[in-house]
């Protein structure tokens, strides 16, 4: 029966405690929200860096907003922690974001779950304040509020909830603690009692195969079904990818490819393996070119030289977006820049700074020419001036009318080939007006590019929305992708005003919410802020795949944009929030002159199925000489001619083309799943020329190479097989672990890793050493006793001891020589029965000078015993058949069994640990002891730390 959670509600809340503040402002102005009063707010008593925090005491809260001035203010919190805890001694962090220079409250989601899912309650709330928005200033906060569930009934549910996890989690950590000091008798005994589980049954046979057995064909054999179990599916999908690439050679039956060019739109059939590709410029003209890849046949085909010349197809352009349907087989195709809108460039100080709606349709003025319109909606009307200015002139008459034209072209089906127009403006029907450098998400299961069975558009988020989460800034050149199962959009990057941007959002279509993920993912181990970048998700791996575009130079670099002097692509990996993010390196085997040049405008997407990114074309700028000589090297044709990136000349009404300025295949959000750009930013115009303009038209696929099951597998049988060999060593003819170790432990190796290489070679120096005592810690006199029992001749001696004299024990209340208590682990009267028994070859138990816990794996437990009873009796021949070579053979096989764990000693012990600690890495965090140890709950330094 799924609990109903009770819905959130604003908290009351008191100041714990904080650090000083500045003058009147003390921390309880930030109870009331007085956006009007100067005064009514917490500012602290420090400048700059110094740490500074206010603890708030309420309960368990679930979100908190920051309340803000009337207007900009220097002392404006830019970052900021916070930490929740149940005291104020031990809390944890679970915010660490920024705040904008603005008037609007912001809002952030406060973690309430751990690690491992299991909620917890809260008391108190600490805001850290790391920095204010200027300089020198003391860091102020304005207002708090704070929202959650105060339900007494629910939060003493949860409490109680979290209560038995931490005590659970408790007794695994000393679970884990007992056996690795072999412990095992306390570790079976809390086992039974709890009756909980420490991890997968598997993995607890894989232990004792390993580390109490010494059974390494076992051990083995529990690889596969580990693997079959699933167990590490979940490392092998963390594991970092290595990108292989390959170019994509095939053409249609003439031998032609799609033309150089950039600003074009690329979408996939995923089920039939087919892409298809629309219009682009090649750097004179807008093109209206359309083809169709097929993946499995290798080979192009051009379905329309000229669309134009088609009823109700798109004409030329570039700068749109397209979209496949897998519902219906349908393809989406919306926005355009064609070479009317941008036969003249217009100003760059003519346009507004006012920034449109980032949904439905996201624009922006940007930096740089050419800019066509002022701003949405993109409806305004001019004519190119022949001034040099480029300022656009409103004629009196004969206007142009810009329309946002909404194309279908259908792929299957009696009407398969045929184009259907299906808007002339998509703004008179409650759409978006024209855009371009947009981005646009179909989600074929909801039927949601716009309503498609309805034919109706919807806003979503218009920039003046009154919400409580926060709006995602207009930009173009931007990413954005769906992810259909949690139906989430992940927008970031791209540009707005002067500025390339490197924030990431997510957006929730059900709730119509949005959160900022990161304010500068840049710092956060992500690309730098980029434009033109393309992005492709994998929704199985949860991951984003990253192709970047332009970049900026330092402050004070002779050009201001630039492309990367090597490939630069990333993945963001968003199972956890807010996500990682990891550069793609390439793979070893790839060769490093079969890779993409760096570009920008390029277009990019991805099967999901095959797990396979294609990349086509794209704008690589003005390349230098040692740039254009990789581009021919690693864009050669098969026949030695190089007709992947080809220098493309100025048009003669374009102008100067500078590297800064970005291609027109770039990208923002578009309609209900769409955003965009009212400007074009192509490298069409400029004011500075680069030697050689490359468009290009070379064709890549790209697959992550990860480590499969097999070569998990195979890495765990090194560590197996090594630990094995380092035990003939010492226990076997040296001929027969030599060839142990070139048959067995060489199948296992990967001779072409050097790391791998160099450890198997060192192995040798286990052979050639001289062999270590690994007799085990004398045993504890019962045990000893029990073991008596099984000797045909009543006694058994440790293999490094010889008898000596007889132990004699002593109860707490006896004294030493020195009249000293002893202590004793015997309570008084325990064991008296024993007295009478003689035990001449007890050893008295001299401990050498080690630490606890390596004296603690030197000895053997009980259950070890008991084991090594069933293991001898297994051993034993049935009913006494066999004649007596057969009888000398198991009784000697008993006793080998018998001497396992008496030979095992703290060394080996912590050896066969080690060797079972680095297999348990790759299974499955649920599924294996808990990760950490308890010594590190004792802190030595931090103790004295406080006790000063």
């Amino acid at each position: 029966m799924s609990t109903i959670i009770p819905p959130e509600e604003p908290l009351t809340y008191t100041i714990a405690a904080s650090t000083p503040h500045s003058g009147s402002y003390s921390p309880e102005n930030i109870l009331v929200e007085n956006p009007g009063e100067q005064r009514s707010r917490w500012s602290g008593a420090y400048q700059g860096n110094a740490k500074q925090w206010i603890i708030l005491r309420l309960e368990s809260p679930t979100k908190i907003t920051f309340g803000k001035f009337n207007k900009p203010h220097p002392c404006n919190v830019k970052e900021f922690k916070v930490y929740v805890g149940l005291t104020e001694e031990s809390m944890t962090q679970v915010i660490q974001s920024g705040l904008k220079n603005t008037t609007e409250s912001e809002t952030f989601d406060v973690r309430h779950t751990n690690k491992a899912g299991a909620a917890f309650p809260t008391r108190y709330v600490k805001i850290e304040p790391l920095s204010a928005h200027g300089q020198s200033f003391h860091v102020s906060i304005w207002h708090v509020a704070l929202r959650g569930i105060s339900e007494p009934t629910y939060v003493e549910r949860i409490a109680a909830t979290y209560e038995e996890h931490r005590e659970v989690t408790v007794l695994r950590h000393t679970l884990k603690y007992l056996r690795q000091r072999r412990l095992l008798t306390p570790f079976q005994t809390i086992l039974e009692r709890s009756d909980i589980q420490l991890e997968n049954p598997l993995v607890t046979r894989l232990h004792e195969s390993i580390v109490l057995q010494g059974d390494w064909e076992r051990a083995e054999n529990l690889l596969h079904s580990i693997s079959d179990a699933g167990l590490f599916t979940e490392y092998l999908h963390s594991c970092q990818p290595q990108a292989m690439w390959k170019r994509v050679t095939g053409s249609d039956a003439d031998g032609d490819v799609p033309s150089p060019r950039g600003g074009h739109a690329m979408c996939m059939d995923a089920e039939n393996q087919l892409i298809y590709l629309f219009g682009g410029w090649d750097g004179r003209k807008s093109l209206d070119d359309f083809w169709v890849y097929n993946v499995r046949e290798d080979k192009w085909k051009v379905l329309s030289h000229s669309t134009r010349h088609e009823p109700n197809a798109p004409g030329p352009r570039s700068c749109h977006k397209m979209v496949f349907d897998s519902k219906t087989g349908n393809i989406y195709l919306l926005g355009r820049l064609d070479d009317a809108d941008v036969r003249n460039p217009i100003a760059r100080s003519n346009i507004p700074a006012t920034a449109p709606p980032p949904f439905v349709v996201q624009s922006s003025t940007v930096a740089g020419p050419p800019f066509i319109m002022q701003s949405s909606p993109l409806r305004q009307q001019f004519t190119p001036t022949p001034s040099n200015t480029g300022t656009p002139v409103v004629p009196p008459a004969a206007p142009r009318t810009y329309c946002s034209e909404f194309y279908r072209y259908q792929t299957r089906g009696i009407d398969a080939g045929k184009w259907v127009f299906l808007s002339f403006d998509t703004a008179a029907s409650g759409g978006p007006p024209l855009v371009f450098d947009h981005q646009m998400a179909m989600d074929s299961e909801a039927q949601i590019l716009y309503n498609v069975r309805l034919s109706k558009w919807k806003l979503l988020q218009p920039s003046d929305v009154n919400t409580s989460s926060p709006v995602i800034p207009s930009r173009f050149g931007h990413s954005m992708v769906l992810e259909p199962k949690a139906k989430q959009l992940y927008i970031f990057g791209g540009q707005k005003d002067e500025k390339y941007l490197s924030d990431m959002y997510v957006y929730d279509i059900s709730s119509n919410t949005s959160t900022e993920l990161f304010s500068n993912f840049t710092n956060c181990g992500g690309p730098d802020p980029c434009f033109t970048q393309r992005a492709v998700i994998d929704p199985l791996m949860k991951e984003i795949y990253v192709f970047c575009g332009l970049t900026r130079n330092p402050a004070g670099s002779s050009k201001n944009t630039v492309l990367r002097s090597s490939p630069c692509n990333w993945i963001f990996r968003y199972d956890s929030k807010p996500g990682k993010w990891y550069q793609i390196s390439r793979h070893p085997d790839s060769p490093p002159d079969e890779v993409p040049v760096p570009r920008f405008a390029h277009q990019a997407v991805y099967h999901a199925p095959t797990r396979t990114v294609f990349l086509h074309g794209g704008n690589a700028g003005g390349l230098s000489a040692l740039e254009r000589e990789r581009s021919t090297s690693a864009n050669r044709n098969p026949d030695g001619n190089t007709g992947s990136a080809r220098p493309t000349p100025s048009p003669p009404d374009e102008g100067p083309q500078p590297l800064a300025q970005p291609n027109p295949s770039i990208a923002t959000v578009p309609a209900t799943i769409a955003t965009g750009s009212t400007q074009a930013p192509d490298q069409r115009q400029g004011t500075e020329t680069p030697p050689t303009e490359m468009r290009l038209d070379d064709f890549w696929m790209m697959k992550l190479r990860r480590p499969d099951e097999e070569e998990v597998i195979r890495q765990a049988k090194f560590h197996i097989r090594r630990q094995q060999f380092r035990e003939m060593c010492e226990e076997d003819p040296p001929v027969k672990a030599l060839q142990f170790l070139q048959n067995e432990v060489s199948n296992v190796v990967d001779h072409k890793n050097a790391e791998e290489a160099e450890t198997f070679r060192s192995l040798l120096t286990h052979l050639l050493a001289p062999s270590s005592s690994h007799s085990a810690l004398p045993l504890p006199h019962p045990i000893r006793r029990r073991l008596s029992d099984v000797s045909s001749e009543g006694s058994w001696h440790s293999p490094s001891s010889s008898p000596s004299p007889k132990v004699r024990r002593k109860s707490r209340g006896e004294h030493s020589d020195d009249g000293s208590e002893t202590w004793t682990s015997q309570l008084p009267g325990e064991g008296d029965d024993d007295e009478d028994v003689e035990d001449d070859n007890v050893t008295e138990v001299s401990y050498p000078v080690r630490g606890t816990a390596e004296t603690l794996r030197g000895i053997i437990d009980p259950l070890e015993i008991t084991a090594a009873k069933k293991a001898a009796a297994a051993a034993a021949p049935a009913g006494g058949r066999g004649g007596a070579d057969d009888l000398e053979f198991h009784e000697d096989r008993q006793q080998r069994a018998m001497l396992k764990p008496v030979s095992l000693s703290s060394e080996r012990y912590d050896q066969r640990m080690d060797v079972f600690n680095s297999l348990i890495k790759v299974v499955a965090e649920g599924q294996k002891e808990p990760v950490g140890d308890l010594l590190d709950l004792v802190n030595q330094d931090a103790i004295e730390w406080v006790d000063s």
